[in-house]
């Protein structure tokens, strides 16, 4: 398995998680407000079903931004060798690796750190067409790619 087929697995598993995270909260909420019984405090039952509503209307929010996260990934190729900066590339640099996919943090591969980068976070935006050799400035710092896969 290459290095960007062991990223983009670890990617979706690290997706994978969190998606499963989120469905266990809502089912956890849905078996909460079934299981809520009217007291004889009528405002307290209704304030009650009113924070469990909304925190469900924000975890369907995130499944729903997940999904789009899921959607993204699955257009990466993991096989396919580019000469420039674009969605799937795994980019080398003199201060750091990225893999411009979706953004889920530091990923070590074979005892390399990468970071797991989307196309729209600021340094996904300078890695885009960009070819080996060109110079980035991110932060006030200058870094050279060194190599593209």
């Amino acid at each position: 398995m290459t290095v960007k087929e062991s990223l983009y697995n670890a990617c979706l598993e690290i997706v994978n998680e969190r998606q499963a995270n989120i469905q266990d909260r809502f089912s956890g909420i849905q078996e909460a407000m079934l299981s809520e019984t009217k007291s004889s405090a009528g405002d307290k039952h209704e304030t009650g079903r009113a924070m469990l509503q909304l925190e469900r209307e924000k975890l369907g929010n995130q499944l729903l931004e997940i999904q789009k996260v899921k959607e993204i990934l699955h257009k990466v190729d993991s096989k396919s060798t580019v000469s420039q900066g674009c969605l799937g590339s795994l980019v080398y640099t003199s201060q750091a690796n990225y893999f411009i996919s979706v953004s889920v943090g530091e990923i070590t591969v074979n005892h390399q750190k990468f970071y797991a980068i989307a196309t729209n976070t600021p340094i996904g935006k300078l890695l885009l067409g960009k070819k080996v050799g060109d110079t980035i400035t991110f932060r006030n710092q200058s870094f050279v790619i060194e190599k593209i896969v």
